[in-house]
């Protein structure tokens, strides 16, 4: 009977999983697709980094009560509300560009909605892992959230960049609205448990701020989780500092090659799939922690090669070799914090943890496109300040100021993994805290 079970549930699981696959191919392709229109629009990176600021904005303002907000609620309804009030943002975008009112401050306003609810979907969905999957599968069901966030980089940046000359960003706009009915449906085909509650689980009412505040209380009592998440928000800053620059600095470098683009894009989710595909057979090492930091080290040094390079015959293969580490970053981070942390508390820990995380990353996207638009571009031009410094390295032409930075951030992306192992605390995480159900039995 419990075989059955979990066949069940894992059933339940594929089935969200394909559905929230096709949307994010959608996706994908909108956000490559308004990532094109911005930069034809503006030229600048700091237009590009700000819609992702105020995305991440919104995911970090929203995360304590979203927690909270998972606990509670019905999760398949949050997902399905979730889906649909992303998929009315795509609407409405697509409406603006029709009759011609689209501005960039559109994209900011829907970017910032779609954090919010993205931010919400996303922990009701981590949240229910634990119900549809056996303890010994967390690492294979979070890399298969992987193997879909890469595939997606395959095929929806070949499919974008080849659509926007062809049906233009109203056509992607219909395709993504598509994807998203599709991820609606498949949620309403299937049943997903609730966590059971537990006679020591406070009364939700009594105390509002307690109840907010609950996950970071519970992570601060925790010094090896709370050493993971410092890690991990340190890595977080640096990665976002370069992902601020990333997409214009390849523009830049390419003379606004939409193809180059696209070809970057497909070689990160190649490594992506075969990193995820990796993982996603082998469960992981035993302890999940070495993952993790030799992640951070491997992603740093791949990305130093890319911001180094200057064309795709050194953008692809460093591409592809960065993107082969994050499927083992997330997995084994994500199968550390859903065998620690009990299945009804997972919301408002996770929401914690994800809040902590997040909030230097609109720190790192509105930075990285200002510096880069402001201080590393004009020194790094001929007759710039760093320009006799660096130039040898990188060039004097557009882009090379925004590869610099780039390459700085990759630099303490692989310092900050290694120092990692400087702590016992965090190195030692999982033989410190026990997990949740060891604890509880």
């Amino acid at each position: 009977m419990r075989i059955t079970r979990q066949l069940a549930s894992l059933r339940t699981f594929l089935i969200i999983w394909s559905g929230q696959t096709v949307s994010i191919v959608g996706s994908y392709m909108t956000t490559f697709a308004l990532t094109l229109w911005a930069w034809e629009l503006t030229g600048q990176a700091t237009a590009l980094a700000l819609v992702y600021f105020f995305n991440r904005l919104a995911n970090v303002l929203i995360s304590p009560l979203a927690g909270m907000i998972v606990d509670r609620w019905n999760r398949k309804l949050l997902l399905v509300a979730c889906d649909a009030a992303v998929g009315l943002s795509t609407l409405i975008i697509l409406l603006l560009y029709l009759t011609n009112n689209l501005q960039i401050w559109h994209i900011y306003v829907t970017s910032t909605i779609n954090g919010a609810f993205s931010c919400l979907q996303l922990l009701a969905y981590s949240a229910s892992v634990s119900l549809l999957v056996p303890k010994e599968q967390y690492s294979r069901a979070s890399s298969l959230d992987f193997l879909a966030s890469y595939g997606a980089d395959i095929i929806a940046p070949a499919l974008a960049a080849s659509f926007y000359y062809v049906i233009g960003l109203s056509g992607i706009l219909c395709i993504d609205f598509i994807t998203f009915a599709i991820a609606v449906t498949t949620l309403l085909l299937v049943p997903i448990p609730q966590p059971p509650r537990t006679p020591t689980e406070p009364h939700p009412q009594k105390n509002i701020r307690k109840e907010l505040f609950f996950g970071f209380r519970y992570i601060l009592a925790r010094p090896s989780l709370m050493a993971l998440v410092v890690v991990m928000s340190a890595f977080q800053l640096a990665h976002d500092f370069g992902a601020a620059v990333y997409s214009p600095m390849v523009l830049a470098r390419s003379d606004n090659n939409a193809t180059a683009l696209a070809s970057v894009s497909m070689a990160a989710g190649v490594g992506g799939v075969f990193g995820a595909s990796l993982m996603s057979t082998w469960g992981g090492p035993k302890r999940r922690i070495h993952a993790v930091l030799m992640s951070m080290v491997g992603a740093g040094l791949s990305k130093t090669v890319f911001g180094l390079g200057q064309n795709l015959s050194i953008w692809v293969p460093a591409q592809f070799c960065s993107s082969f580490n994050f499927p083992f970053l997330g997995s084994c981070s994500q199968a550390i914090w859903l065998s620690k942390v009990r299945p009804d508390w997972q919301g408002r820990v996770f929401a914690a943890s994800s809040m902590s995380v997040m909030v230097t990353s609109p720190i790192g996207y509105l930075l990285g496109g200002s510096l880069a638009d402001y201080v590393f571009e004009p020194a790094m031009k001929p007759g710039g300040s760093l320009a006799p410094v660096f130039g040898g390295l990188f060039g004097t032409g557009a882009g090379a100021g925004m590869a610099l930075l780039y390459v700085f951030c990759a630099i303490c992306m692989l310092l900050i993994g290694l120092a990692g192992y400087a702590f016992p605390v965090l190195r030692d995480v999982e033989k410190v805290m026990p997990d949740h159900d060891a604890a509880v039995g």
